[in-house]
Protein backbone atom coordinates (compact mmCIF):
# COMPACT_ATOMS: atom_id res chain seq x y z
CA UNK A 1 0.00 0.00 0.00
CA UNK A 2 2.47 2.50 0.62
CA UNK A 3 4.58 1.58 -2.35
CA UNK A 4 1.35 1.84 -4.15
CA UNK A 5 0.74 5.22 -3.04
CA UNK A 6 4.49 6.37 -3.43
CA UNK A 7 4.36 5.50 -7.37
CA UNK A 8 1.06 7.00 -7.73
CA UNK A 9 1.65 9.92 -5.59
CA UNK A 10 -1.33 9.76 -4.09
CA UNK A 11 -2.28 9.34 -0.31
CA UNK A 12 -2.54 5.62 1.47
CA UNK A 13 -5.73 6.46 2.37
CA UNK A 14 -6.67 7.20 -1.13
CA UNK A 15 -4.55 3.94 -2.54
CA UNK A 16 -6.62 1.79 0.20
CA UNK A 17 -9.62 2.81 -1.09
CA UNK A 18 -8.73 1.95 -4.70
CA UNK A 19 -7.26 -1.31 -3.55
CA UNK A 20 -9.20 -2.60 -0.54
CA UNK A 21 -12.09 -4.88 -2.24
CA UNK A 22 -8.96 -6.92 -3.84
CA UNK A 23 -7.98 -9.89 -1.02
CA UNK A 24 -4.67 -10.09 0.39
CA UNK A 25 -2.98 -13.54 -0.25
CA UNK A 26 -0.28 -13.56 2.48
CA UNK A 27 2.62 -17.04 2.79
CA UNK A 28 1.33 -18.60 6.07
CA UNK A 29 4.81 -18.89 7.34
CA UNK A 30 5.83 -15.54 6.56
CA UNK A 31 2.06 -14.29 8.53
CA UNK A 32 3.29 -16.56 11.24
CA UNK A 33 6.54 -14.62 11.54
CA UNK A 34 5.20 -11.58 11.14
CA UNK A 35 2.68 -12.16 14.08
CA UNK A 36 5.42 -13.66 16.53
CA UNK A 37 7.89 -10.71 15.58
CA UNK A 38 4.58 -8.94 16.65
CA UNK A 39 4.19 -10.04 20.07
CA UNK A 40 7.50 -10.04 21.04
CA UNK A 41 7.75 -6.64 20.06
CA UNK A 42 4.71 -5.60 22.56
CA UNK A 43 5.82 -7.86 25.31
CA UNK A 44 9.35 -6.57 24.95
CA UNK A 45 7.59 -2.86 25.26
CA UNK A 46 5.24 -4.18 28.81
CA UNK A 47 8.25 -5.81 30.75
CA UNK A 48 11.21 -3.32 29.59
CA UNK A 49 9.93 -0.57 32.47
CA UNK A 50 9.58 -3.51 34.94
CA UNK A 51 13.05 -5.57 34.12
CA UNK A 52 14.77 -1.68 34.56
CA UNK A 53 12.89 -1.11 37.78
CA UNK A 54 14.40 -4.97 39.07
CA UNK A 55 18.04 -4.12 37.87
CA UNK A 56 17.81 -0.75 39.43
CA UNK A 57 17.01 -2.36 42.66
CA UNK A 58 18.95 -5.48 42.35
CA UNK A 59 21.76 -2.74 41.87
CA UNK A 60 20.61 -0.78 44.92
CA UNK A 61 20.84 -3.88 47.60
CA UNK A 62 23.78 -5.78 45.77
CA UNK A 63 25.75 -2.43 46.98
CA UNK A 64 24.11 -1.82 50.44
CA UNK A 65 24.94 -5.45 51.39
CA UNK A 66 28.51 -4.75 49.68
CA UNK A 67 28.44 -1.69 52.26
CA UNK A 68 27.47 -3.91 55.60
CA UNK A 69 30.92 -6.03 54.91
CA UNK A 70 33.66 -3.54 55.22
CA UNK A 71 36.96 -4.74 55.79
CA UNK A 72 37.49 -8.41 57.57
CA UNK A 73 38.94 -9.01 60.34
CA UNK A 74 41.20 -11.99 61.41
CA UNK A 75 38.51 -13.75 63.84
CA UNK A 76 36.11 -12.58 60.18
CA UNK A 77 38.10 -14.62 58.18
CA UNK A 78 38.91 -17.32 60.65
CA UNK A 79 34.93 -17.99 61.21
CA UNK A 80 33.71 -17.65 57.61
CA UNK A 81 36.69 -20.09 56.34
CA UNK A 82 35.72 -22.51 58.64
CA UNK A 83 32.29 -22.20 58.14
CA UNK A 84 33.05 -22.59 53.91
CA UNK A 85 35.02 -25.81 54.57
CA UNK A 86 32.19 -27.11 56.68
CA UNK A 87 30.46 -26.87 53.60
CA UNK A 88 32.94 -27.55 50.95
CA UNK A 89 35.56 -29.15 52.28
CA UNK A 90 36.08 -32.92 52.59
CA UNK A 91 35.26 -34.66 56.44
CA UNK A 92 36.47 -37.03 58.24
CA UNK A 93 34.11 -39.93 58.96
CA UNK A 94 34.73 -42.31 61.78
CA UNK A 95 35.11 -45.38 59.08
CA UNK A 96 38.00 -42.73 57.33
CA UNK A 97 40.15 -40.90 58.90
CA UNK A 98 41.75 -37.83 57.24
CA UNK A 99 44.81 -36.21 57.74
CA UNK A 100 44.67 -33.50 55.71
CA UNK A 101 42.34 -30.54 54.41
CA UNK A 102 40.84 -30.95 51.33
CA UNK A 103 38.68 -27.91 49.74
CA UNK A 104 36.73 -28.68 46.45
CA UNK A 105 34.56 -26.00 44.75
CA UNK A 106 34.13 -24.81 41.09
CA UNK A 107 33.44 -20.68 42.47
CA UNK A 108 36.94 -18.42 42.40
CA UNK A 109 35.79 -16.72 44.63
CA UNK A 110 35.55 -19.11 47.17
CA UNK A 111 39.13 -20.40 46.17
CA UNK A 112 40.42 -16.66 46.76
CA UNK A 113 39.25 -16.57 50.30
CA UNK A 114 40.10 -19.90 51.74
CA UNK A 115 43.92 -19.54 51.01
CA UNK A 116 43.14 -16.38 53.24
CA UNK A 117 41.72 -18.39 55.89
CA UNK A 118 44.82 -20.66 55.60
CA UNK A 119 47.92 -18.01 55.89
CA UNK A 120 45.62 -16.86 59.43
CA UNK A 121 45.46 -20.34 60.84
CA UNK A 122 49.38 -20.04 59.55
CA UNK A 123 49.78 -21.88 56.55
CA UNK A 124 52.37 -20.68 54.43
CA UNK A 125 50.98 -20.02 50.73
CA UNK A 126 53.92 -22.71 49.67
CA UNK A 127 52.14 -25.20 51.56
CA UNK A 128 49.12 -26.29 49.83
CA UNK A 129 48.81 -28.15 46.44
CA UNK A 130 46.42 -27.61 43.46
CA UNK A 131 44.39 -29.99 40.95
CA UNK A 132 42.21 -29.57 38.64
CA UNK A 133 39.04 -31.70 38.49
CA UNK A 134 37.46 -31.52 35.16
CA UNK A 135 35.45 -33.54 32.60
CA UNK A 136 37.50 -35.50 29.97
CA UNK A 137 35.71 -33.07 26.81
CA UNK A 138 37.41 -29.94 28.37
CA UNK A 139 41.40 -29.04 28.61
CA UNK A 140 42.84 -29.69 31.71
CA UNK A 141 46.15 -27.46 31.18
CA UNK A 142 44.01 -24.45 29.84
CA UNK A 143 41.63 -25.07 32.68
CA UNK A 144 44.61 -25.04 35.39
CA UNK A 145 46.60 -22.06 34.09
CA UNK A 146 43.27 -20.22 33.96
CA UNK A 147 43.26 -20.86 37.98
CA UNK A 148 46.59 -20.74 38.62
CA UNK A 149 46.89 -17.06 36.87
CA UNK A 150 43.31 -15.97 38.99
CA UNK A 151 44.54 -17.11 42.25
CA UNK A 152 48.33 -15.98 41.68
CA UNK A 153 49.75 -19.41 42.72
CA UNK A 154 52.37 -20.47 41.00
CA UNK A 155 51.57 -23.47 37.94
CA UNK A 156 54.13 -25.43 40.09
CA UNK A 157 52.06 -26.36 42.67
CA UNK A 158 49.36 -27.99 40.65
CA UNK A 159 48.64 -31.70 40.58
CA UNK A 160 47.78 -33.78 37.72
CA UNK A 161 44.28 -33.12 36.76
CA UNK A 162 41.74 -35.34 38.00
CA UNK A 163 39.43 -36.55 34.57
CA UNK A 164 35.55 -36.93 35.15
CA UNK A 165 34.17 -39.40 32.75
CA UNK A 166 31.60 -38.05 30.74
CA UNK A 167 28.71 -39.63 30.21
CA UNK A 168 26.99 -38.58 26.75
CA UNK A 169 23.11 -39.53 28.16
CA UNK A 170 23.56 -36.71 30.71
CA UNK A 171 22.81 -32.92 29.70
CA UNK A 172 25.68 -30.42 30.87
CA UNK A 173 25.31 -27.02 31.03
CA UNK A 174 28.99 -26.57 32.01
CA UNK A 175 30.22 -26.25 28.74
CA UNK A 176 32.08 -23.96 26.45
CA UNK A 177 35.50 -21.70 27.24
CA UNK A 178 33.87 -20.50 30.37
CA UNK A 179 33.74 -23.99 31.87
CA UNK A 180 36.86 -24.80 33.70
CA UNK A 181 36.19 -27.37 36.07
CA UNK A 182 36.55 -27.42 39.94
CA UNK A 183 39.56 -26.93 42.02
CA UNK A 184 41.25 -29.40 44.53
CA UNK A 185 43.33 -27.65 47.25
CA UNK A 186 44.69 -29.85 49.32
CA UNK A 187 46.30 -29.18 52.41
CA UNK A 188 49.02 -31.80 53.58
CA UNK A 189 49.97 -32.91 57.72
CA UNK A 190 47.00 -30.29 58.41
CA UNK A 191 45.22 -32.82 61.31
CA UNK A 192 45.68 -30.42 63.87
CA UNK A 193 44.09 -27.68 61.52
CA UNK A 194 41.13 -29.54 61.26
CA UNK A 195 40.33 -30.17 64.96
CA UNK A 196 40.81 -26.67 65.16
CA UNK A 197 37.52 -26.21 62.18
CA UNK A 198 35.70 -28.56 64.00
CA UNK A 199 36.01 -26.60 67.65
CA UNK A 200 34.86 -23.54 65.74
CA UNK A 201 31.90 -24.96 63.62
CA UNK A 202 30.67 -26.60 67.28
CA UNK A 203 31.17 -23.35 68.44
CA UNK A 204 29.07 -21.40 65.97
CA UNK A 205 26.48 -23.92 66.10
CA UNK A 206 26.00 -23.63 70.04
CA UNK A 207 26.30 -20.34 69.66
CA UNK A 208 23.64 -19.86 66.80
CA UNK A 209 21.33 -22.38 69.43
CA UNK A 210 21.27 -20.15 71.99
CA UNK A 211 17.83 -18.11 72.87
CA UNK A 212 18.75 -14.60 74.06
Amino acid sequence: MPEIARQLGVSRSTAYLWVRHIPLERDPEEERQRRRAHSKAIAEARWADHRRARDEAQKEARAMAGRVVGRLSERDLLILGAAIYWCEGTKSKPWRRDDHLQFVNSDPGLHALFPRFLEVCGVDRAVPTYRVSIHGTADPDVAAQWWAAELEVPREQFRPATLKKHKPTTVRRNVGDEYRGCLVINVPRSRELYWRIEGMIAELFRSAAERT
